[in-house]
């Protein structure tokens, strides 16, 4: 998977709820691997949350990228 088809990629935490999008990635540019993802999370439709997630903490990615955790998105 490219770099660019992660970005506006949709997220479910481990309950499979909806939690936001994919708005940016951080990696390693000496070996391609992804330290942490930055997720819009879901709010109103005024406001947002922006949070990071450690690679660790993705349990796959494939059509929606599933988290191993809960989040709170209150």
């Amino acid at each position: 998977m490219r770099m660019k088809d992660l970005l506006g990629l949709q997220v479910l935490d481990i309950d499979a709820m909806d939690i936001g999008k994919v708005t940016d990635v951080d990696f390693n540019e000496s070996n391609g691997q992804i330290n942490k993802i930055a997720i819009s999370l879901k709010k109103n439709i005024l406001s947002h949350d922006e949070i990071l997630v450690h690679y660790d903490n993705i349990k796959s990615i494939g059509d929606y990228l599933l988290l191993k955790i809960n989040i709170d998105n209150k």
